[in-house]
């Protein structure tokens, strides 16, 4: 039986929507810790100088936020292993990150990326329906030509 998953993903969050036959959808969310440019205590401080070093505390930023990312975008593959077909969608660059990963990643070589599309902020409901829509997109043309 194969496994369908589809995942909308952006800095915050994960959902990764599961489809396994006519069975029930699996739903899981992943909350993100990856920090975000909103405000720091040391703000104004540009890095202090030691002899011809400069330690800056944006690049200490960046490092730390590349690492969070990482870990983040490690968590939600381990949601996706054993998926035969997968769908990736969301509005910001997290989700091409999320790409280029799966294609690095040796293990995950059996699952067939689908599609990477851009989509904008949606509900639990829409995007369950995004997922359920792009893997059976028949059945979506069937119920929009009931409701006309």
């Amino acid at each position: 039986m194969e496994k369908q998953v589809g995942i909308w993903i952006d800095t915050k969050k994960a959902i990764i929507v599961a489809l396994e036959g006519q069975k029930e959808e699996k739903i899981t969310e992943i909350d993100s810790e990856v920090e975000n440019r909103i405000y720091h205590n040391n703000e104004s401080n540009k890095g202090t100088f030691s002899g011809s070093h400069q330690s800056d505390n944006e690049t200490k930023f960046d490092n730390r936020k590349k690492e969070q990312m990482d870990y983040y975008l490690e968590a939600v593959m381990n949601h996706i292993k054993k998926a035969d077909y997968l769908y990736v969608f969301g509005p910001a660059e997290t989700k091409l990150k999320l790409e280029q990963k799966i294609r690095d990643e040796k293990s995950l070589g059996k699952i067939k990326l689908k599609a990477i599309e851009t989509a904008d902020k949606m509900t639990l409901n829409e995007i369950v329906a995004q997922v359920k829509d792009f893997y059976n997109p028949l059945k979506r043309k069937l119920n929009l030509a009931h409701r006309l």
